[in-house]
């Protein structure tokens, strides 16, 4: 079922955002790592995040290297993945973030 208007996708961003946030302050960790025992390529992300709202760059990074393609992935969900006129920019955009989560969740 696809998100049609800008209202709708605002909505169903502020309702992920409040799961987010009760599930950090009920303490609820990472659901896929409680099912499978690994950590999930998102693993982290909300640390860096708490760690960039008290301007902590270097353990933002520290904590998830992919803190920073968050708000590119809420851009593309907002304008449907056309964010650049070329296609080809588009999915290349996506690739690397895609990558980037791929590559850090080898490695740790």
């Amino acid at each position: 079922m696809k998100i049609k208007g800008l209202k709708e996708k605002l909505i169903t961003l502020a309702v992920a955002a409040v799961l987010v946030f009760a599930w950090a302050y009920f303490g609820i960790y990472c659901l896929f790592k409680r099912l499978l025992g690994i950590p999930c390529p998102g693993c982290g992300m909300t640390r860096a995040y708490l760690a960039l709202m008290r301007l902590d760059f270097a353990r933002a990074f520290e904590m998830h290297p992919m803190f920073w393609s968050v708000p590119i992935l809420l851009i593309f969900y907002l304008f449907d993945g056309r964010v650049f006129r070329k296609e080809w920019i588009n999915v290349t955009v996506l690739a690397l973030i895609f990558a980037g989560f791929l590559i850090n969740w080898i490695f740790r």
